[in-house]
């Protein structure tokens, strides 16, 4: 392992430590902090073990409830809506992708509705789960508006995520994980602790027009839409699925997770779609078809510097790898947030064996 990076179980084991410390049961705890660790590990900082401080807060203030159990509220063969009871949203997710998959397997494809869960974290998490099962999965979610409508002067939709994944028999899953907007606003968030300037097509001030000034965000700024109208057509795609189909909470009825206060519920929702690919196309038939379009992917030509063209999750795919085996090398502004989680809970740093060359530099930039 690289001598100024985190290990992997180290991490894992410091994050599910922190969660049990405020009450969730060990499986819950397990299950939330390996999904906060794998995304580290896929180079997603922004919605890893950063989000981990925030987390306990709302779970030490009630407003996350730690010891809540999703449950069926209703269901059909192919269908069902899961109420998550203010549990964090990776435990509501979870839940709600076991339930689809198993549906899936009864009858080839399925929708389950989340609703009234916490924020849900890594959309894509999910999904690529579902993907090693052998099945295709879509995954959105909604949030408290923060996103510009095409010609809005305020924010009319939530940076609402929208992921897929796809089995590959050799290979990991095609994963796609994106924010409906043009960024995700935990990138301004960073941005800003960082000191780093941002692009112009980030924000929409309250004028209107592009801005470049990341101090606005979020209350006077919204995010501008991915691509524009097609951003915004896709996030309004994401709200139905969440919020509208399964009774949820939608636009600002959503709470901030961040910015409200600890005792409140966020009433995040989301959306899983879960399909049996041996149930419509048979394996032998999907998975030469699929690797055919992954090689004529690869083969295509490529622009000058470009060693080949790589399908949606590649990249995270190969960050992840490398972090099992050189460790993680975890971004300044995350390591705070872990210190944060230690005063939080009385957990040793001690658990995640941080070398003292990160240690130095983390206190010099503090």
């Amino acid at each position: 392992m690289s001598t100024n990076a985190v290990g992997f179980e180290n991490l894992f084991r410091f994050t599910q430590l922190c969660l049990e410390r405020v009450g969730l049961s060990p499986a819950n705890a397990s299950d939330v902090a390996l999904a906060l660790a794998t995304t580290d590990a896929m180079g997603v900082f922004t919605h890893g073990t950063k989000l981990l401080a925030g987390y306990l807060r709302k779970l030490q203030g009630g407003g996350y409830v730690a010891g809540a159990e999703p449950r069926i509220e209703r269901e059909g063969p192919a269908w069902a809506i899961v109420n998550a009871h203010s549990a964090l949203g990776q435990v509501g997710c979870l839940s709600a992708m076991r339930i689809g998959m198993q549906k899936a397997r009864q009858v080839g494809i399925a929708y389950v509705g989340l609703r009234n869960a916490g924020h849900i974290g890594a959309a894509g998490y999910y999904a690529a789960l579902a993907a090693r099962d052998g099945m295709i999965a879509m995954i959105t979610g909604n949030d408290i508006p923060s996103v510009a409508a095409p010609g809005s002067r305020t924010a009319v939709l939530g940076s609402n995520p929208l992921a897929y994944a796809i089995p590959v028999a050799d290979g990991d899953p095609i994963l796609l994980d994106i924010a409906t907007a043009a960024v995700a606003g935990g990138k301004v968030y960073a941005a800003l602790q960082r000191g780093e300037s941002i692009p112009n097509t980030w924000l929409i001030g309250p004028d209107g027009l592009p801005t470049t000034d990341g101090s606005l965000y979020p209350q006077q700024a919204a995010l501008a839409p991915m691509a524009g109208h097609k951003g915004y057509g896709f996030g309004l795609w994401c709200e139905i699925l969440s919020a509208i189909l399964p009774g949820g909470n939608m636009t600002w009825q959503v709470g901030s997770w961040i910015f409200d206060e600890p005792g409140r519920p966020s009433w995040h929702n989301a959306s899983i779609t879960v399909i049996d690919v041996a149930a419509i196309a048979p394996p032998h038939e999907f998975q030469p078809r699929l690797r055919r379009l992954i090689d004529e992917i690869h083969a295509a030509p490529t622009a000058q510097g470009v060693e080949r063209v790589l399908l949606p999750g590649e990249r995270e795919w190969a960050n992840y790898r490398r972090a099992l085996d050189q460790g993680i090398h975890l971004p300044t502004d995350v390591l705070d947030k872990l210190r944060q989680a230690a005063e939080q809970t009385g957990v040793s740093l001690g658990e995640l064996e941080i070398p003292k060359s990160v240690v130095a530099e983390t206190e010099t930039s503090g």
